[in-house]
Parts: C-alpha cells; structure tokens; sequence
C-alpha cells in the first residue's frame, strides 16, 4: 500500500482512486485504514473516490511508538489536512468513527475549505469528568487481543494504552473540551451518530454539539459505540442520505 510523508509522521493509506467525489475513512483508537473499513470501502467504492488513511503511530504508519499529547486530536487533524493537500484533495466528505470521529469534527474548524461534510460517531468534542473511571478498565492491557496487538507491534500496545488514558486525562483536568468550544464555526453539514448504550459518549453530549452547529444533526441509534457494525443497514442508510443531501 501507498505511503506519504506528512508533518513528520508517514502515513499508510487506502485509496480507491478514480475521478469521483471523494470520502475521506477516518479510524479509531487501535485501529488501521483497512481493519477498521474494509467494508465501508466496499460500499461506497462505487460511488465515491474512498481515501482512508492510518493514523501517525498505528498500524504501518510512523513514527513509532504513537505519542500522545493533550492536544493529540487536534495534531491528527492536521495530519490529516496536510495528507489531503499532498493527495491534491480539493474537498471531501470527511467520516470519522470514535477518535477519528473526534478528528472528523475538528477538520471543519482548522480547514473549512477541504470538508464537504462531516459524518461522525462515537465522538461528541467534549469529555466529561465522570468519563475517569472508565477509562481506567483499560490499563492494564489484558483485554486487548493478539489481533490488536499484531496490527501496531505487540511492544508498543502497553505504552500506546497507557499514553492515550493518560492524555485523555490530561483533557479532562484542562476542561474536557477537544471540539466543543469551537464547534459554533462549523459551517458544512455535520452528522453525529451514537449508541444510546455508549458510555463514554451518551446522548446529552452529543445534543450539547450538534445544537452548536448551524447545521448539525444527531441521530441515535440501538446499541452501543461501533454502531457502524451494530447496525448496520440503519447506519449506512443514514450515512448515504446524509451524503447525498451534502452534494452541494
């Protein structure tokens, strides 16, 4: 697979290629371009030029090991742009899951002009105290599989978990605020969609969002974070009337 040199850090990417408009895949915690989407690629690949790229420090992308600082998702975004502006991307749909939801966010606010349109879930621009014990349940790394830690280097998966509740600490104690305070800027159409079992991000936060986006929505749906794989057919209906009403 392809890789580009952006800001310090090389990028492993998808790209389907092809003169369509284009969608932008944007992963989460401890994932990789392909693990994360191979079968939204498969969907939208018809339709839309899919570009979808690994984020600094997983998978096959570099440097190593992945750094966590209290402004990592913002860094993300603009990793992100600066791989879009080395695709000679003009625009595109931006979709993001979890902490790429939480970098989909973001891209409309430090470079309106490259986002079409945000479709985000798992990710609300806002981390609450209450989130601190749960993040604890995730150090130590017992719960992560071998697939997980195949993907990005068994050697790097302890410090990698124990960076990322640490910063998510850190952004908590400064005021919990990765989006939020910003998101009255938006002005693309904006989707947010959330499990109503979700735990780290529940319902009143998300609204707390969108309701600060001119153009904003939230849908919520059954179930809990990956709600891409726990719903499906409702997700990828939603997704694509969103979309399609964002052709511009």
């Amino acid at each position: 697979m392809p890789m580009i040199e952006v800001n310090g850090a090389t990028i492993d990417y998808g790209d389907t290629g092809g003169d369509l408009p284009v969608v932008v895949l944007i992963h989460g915690w401890l994932g990789t371009w392909d693990f994360e989407f191979a079968p939204e690629i498969e969907w939208l690949r018809p339709y839309y030029r899919v570009i979808a790229p690994t984020r600094r420090g997983y998978g096959k992308s570099g440097p190593k090991p992945r750094v966590y600082s209290r402004d990592f998702y913002r860094r993300d975004a603009e990793d992100i742009a600066a791989f879009l502006d080395a695709l000679h991307v003009k625009q595109a749909h931006i979709v993001g899951y979890s902490d790429g939801g939480e970098v989909a966010v973001l891209l409309p606010i430090i470079r309106p002009d490259l986002v079409r349109s945000v479709a985000a879930w798992g990710a609300v621009g806002y981390f609450a105290p209450d989130l601190r014990p749960i993040l604890q349940r995730y150090f130590p790394t017992t719960w992560v599989s071998e697939t997980i830690r195949n993907l990005h280097g068994p050697e790097y998966i302890d410090a990698m978990v124990l960076g990322w509740v640490n910063a998510m600490k850190a952004i908590i104690d400064s005021g919990g605020n990765v989006s939020l305070d910003e998101a009255h800027t938006i002005a693309c159409p904006l989707l947010l969609m959330l499990g109503r079992e979700d735990q780290l991000n529940p319902e009143r936060l998300g609204r707390q969002l969108v309701e600060r986006i001119p153009q904003g929505r939230l849908v919520m749906f059954d179930g809990g974070h990956p709600v891409h794989r726990e719903q499906t057919a409702a997700f990828r209906k939603t997704v694509w009337e969103h979309l399609q009403s964002a052709k511009g």
